[in-house]
């Protein structure tokens, strides 16, 4: 707080935090005051109703005076979907988009395009202006189904044009995307909610593969973009460091290899994958170069430690992430969905062999 000016409000806090229950509560309400989180990420356990979800987003805008709230949800299609029918419609997985493009790659660029525009206004009827998808990983025989039918396929081309094109799509739905998990998850082969993957690729071959998918898209896409870390880590690159708290990974492949300038949150940081106390988290995902620390759990004693790591640390906020921050921000002031009439129609024919669901919609 400013000594010359008593009412200005501290800082926003570099950090997306989640909710308890399905309404913002009183103590909730006062910790966000007090710590001023730059973002918000909503789960199953918040979501009873589309009325419910909308007064819920409408009051969190107005809680943080902030009408370009970031409102994060994980909204995929498939099993990685927190808005599920009836409320929205279903939508499938990437990996079915992948699976008609090995026969039609026309006919799958359009049925992505579509389907994300149509799960984007879903999001944006409900004042929630970020999905944190399409997931850029690749999906490798043999390894941790955590990934599994979340990503598109297991070759550069198929990941890099179907990923585009359900950018564009959640672009035209009003939404923003997060794409993940920067640089690449597909290797695991222990799925990191509960337990650290190792990777053993030697680099060459990650460039070629993983690493590509994300440097093509970082290329193709117009700031700002978000990316999700993953948490693993890359023997070859940091053998001593999970991603998320790797500066050598952040800096020479996030950042130089793959190029991608974007805002870099975290994943979870309560996950299993990751050692060590809350605190330790937050300073080791700051100092790597991530920009923003996400936590979901909405665990109130968590928060709190984590909000005093922050409060701990000196320029936590450097210039250049408050500038990735106030432009997604403006992103989102400038959202506006434009989906086709008649989209759903076209969307669920092409998609009708492989996801009958579609018509349910229709």
């Amino acid at each position: 707080m400013s000594e010359n000016n008593p009412d200005a409000k501290p800082p926003l806090a570099p950090v997306i935090y989640g909710l308890q229950g399905l309404t913002f509560t009183q103590e909730e309400g006062a910790f966000f005051h007090a710590a001023r989180p730059w973002g918000v990420i909503l789960f199953a356990r918040n979501i009873e109703s589309r009325e419910q979800v909308r007064a819920l987003t409408d009051t969190l805008r107005e809680m943080s005076g902030n009408a370009n709230l970031p409102i994060f949800i994980d909204q995929e299609g498939g099993r990685v979907a927190r808005l599920k029918p009836p409320l929205v419609p279903a939508y499938p997985p990437m990996g079915a988009y992948g699976e008609i493009y090995q026969s039609d790659k026309a006919r799958a660029i359009e049925a992505a395009r579509l389907g994300a525009a149509l799960l984007a206004q879903d999001l944006h009827h409900l004042g929630i202006p970020i999905t944190c998808a399409p997931c850029l990983d690749f999906a490798l025989p043999e390894h941790s189904d955590v990934i599994g039918d979340r990503a598109f396929g297991d070759d550069v081309e198929r990941v890099v044009t179907l990923g585009q094109a359900v950018l564009e799509g959640l672009e035209m739905g009003g939404v923003l995307p997060v794409i993940k998990h920067i640089p690449g998850h597909g290797r695991a082969r222990v799925d990191s909610h509960h337990e650290l993957p190792m990777i053993d690729t030697d680099i060459a071959t990650l460039k070629v593969t993983d690493f590509e998918v994300f440097r093509q898209t970082s290329a193709a896409q117009m700031s700002p973009l978000m990316a999700m870390t993953g948490h693993l880590r890359f023997n070859a690159i940091d053998a001593s460091e999970t991603s998320t708290f790797s500066k050598p990974l952040i800096e020479e492949v996030i950042r130089n290899h793959i190029g991608f300038q974007g805002l870099l949150m975290s994943d979870d940081i309560s996950m299993g994958a990751l050692s060590g106390d809350m605190p330790s988290r937050v300073h080791k995902t700051l100092k790597a170069g991530c920009d923003v620390v996400l936590h979901c759990n909405g665990d109130a004693p968590e928060m709190q430690l984590i909000q005093s790591a922050l409060d701990d640390m000196p320029n936590r906020l450097p210039a250049q992430a408050q500038a990735r921050l106030s432009a997604v921000e403006q992103a989102i002031g400038a959202l506006s969905c434009d989906v086709p009439l008649g989209a759903r129609k076209v969307w669920g024919e092409l998609v009708a062999d492989i996801f009958p669901e579609a018509q349910n919609a229709l």
